[in-house]
């Protein structure tokens, strides 16, 4: 089955399933794609939250639901700390959220009170103080994501539809779940550079990592700006780039700034960024790395969730599953079959285990880590497909389900809907 050229470039090479898709797109408006966060004390971040009369607990904490639409969790921060008078420091999150859907998430802020917090309202940004706390919020927390997702513009007759879907399913179900691979908001869908970045910033190349924010167009974005980008990359003035670049453009904006000051500082252009881009400039590397483990792994007909004496494991819900290495400074390859692949792709690639100490920016090292090559698929509901009133003639369906932090609904997806243009269908 072939894979479109867009996923192999983020090291998705294979499918799961071999049945074949239904199609459609997803995202055409962002309440198609509803993320709601779960807590691992139960608490869940609901989209329409209900009145809270009283903030209960006590604690230096204020525990906040974050609702937002069509917006980048990180702006979203940044756009909060602004409004409150704080440094952007003592806003805690437990995990980041999609951009292009209407997501709900737990927040957190130190020494903040209640009604501070009910002043910030944006379009597309709401915030919802909830309780006190002592605990601070972080990715320990998070036990995972439920999502329901409608799928639209899709060419096939209901019955087509709920056939296909059924056995993918029944696929899925028999392996145990789904791979557990990267999804393509971890890399930039329209623009899949974050892990090219990350690359060059562990080989120690920070001009061509800072082009690359900067300067690497894609057919997939605006023209006005895929056009600014190849101007950037043509003179290298970049005093003269602040007049002509789109202002939508924050994150190049804060560089080109520094530049326009400091031309050959692309260090100092880096430390301007928000140091958690930072680190997932060098996140989104490791998870290429894990993409390109997890589709030979695949390749070779390993098994995804029982592993080997010599390979390493994970424990889900008291239930072992077979791990991948997320490769850092303390974290080597895995060992037989399974790292033969993993140390051939790390010579291809040129990078060693090493490479991720970075010794002039320290605090976005990594020391790495393991991750599951399955992730299981909860509480999985799919509705009878209706007709498509944004696209006439056309049915539409809705999956909901739950997945542990850190697997993305994307990759669930794909497996439905087995997609030749992943943009055209809106990943």
């Amino acid at each position: 089955m072939n894979i479109p050229r867009l996923e192999k470039e983020i090291g998705i090479e294979v499918y799961a399933t071999q049945s074949l898709g239904i199609g459609g797109r997803i995202r055409q408006f962002p309440e198609d794609f509803l993320v709601e966060e779960i807590l691992a004390n139960g608490s869940k971040a609901e989209i329409k939250p209900m009145a809270i009369r009283q903030i209960s607990g006590r604690g230096r904490y204020l525990v906040c639901v974050l609702v937002k639409r069509n917006f980048d969790t990180f702006l979203a921060l940044q756009t909060i700390a602004k409004k409150l008078g704080v440094s952007q420091e003592r806003i805690q999150i437990a995990g980041i959220k999609d951009a292009r859907a209407l997501t709900a998430q737990h927040l957190g802020i130190g020494r903040m009170l209640p009604e501070q917090v009910s002043q910030v309202k944006f379009t597309n940004l709401w915030l919802y103080p909830l309780r006190f706390s002592n605990e601070k919020i972080d990715s320990s927390l998070l036990l995972g994501n439920q999502f329901c997702i409608t799928l639209r513009a899709i060419n096939h007759t209901s019955s087509k539809i709920v056939e296909r879907m059924k056995t993918v399913r029944n696929e899925l179900l028999k392996l145990g779940g789904s791979p557990n691979f990267f999804g393509h908001q971890r890399f930039g869908t329209t623009r899949p550079i974050t892990h090219v970045v990350g690359k060059h910033i562990l080989l120690g190349d920070w001009e061509e990592a800072a082009l690359t924010v900067l300067a690497k167009p894609s057919h997939h974005e605006r023209p006005e700006s895929r056009q600014a980008r190849k101007q950037l990359l043509n003179t290298r003035n970049y005093a003269e780039a602040l007049r002509y670049f789109p202002f939508k453009l924050r994150y190049e904006y804060q560089m080109l700034n520094h530049l326009a000051k400091q031309p050959r500082d692309f260090l100092g252009a880096f430390h301007r960024l928000p140091k958690k881009l930072c680190q997932l400039f060098i996140q989104a590397y490791q998870s290429y790395l894990f993409n390109k483990f997890l589709s030979q792994r695949i390749h070779h007909g390993l098994s995804l969730k029982q592993a080997r004496k010599e390979e390493y494991r994970l424990k889900i819900d008291s239930e072992e599953y077979s791990a991948l290495p997320l490769i850092g400074y303390r974290q080597p390859v895995s060992s037989g079959k399974q790292g033969e692949i993993e140390k051939q792709i790390l010579e291809e690639e040129g990078v060693s285990p090493e490479n991720f100490k970075v010794s002039l920016m320290s605090e976005i090292s990594s020391s790495g880590g393991l991750r599951t090559a399955l992730t299981p698929l909860i509480e999985f509901d799919m509705e009878k497909p209706m007709k498509d009133i944004a696209n006439p003639k056309k049915k539409m369906v809705c999956l909901c389900f739950t997945l542990k932090k850190g697997s993305y609904a994307t990759i669930i997806l794909r497996e439905f809907m087995k997609p030749r243009n992943p943009i055209e269908a809106g990943f």
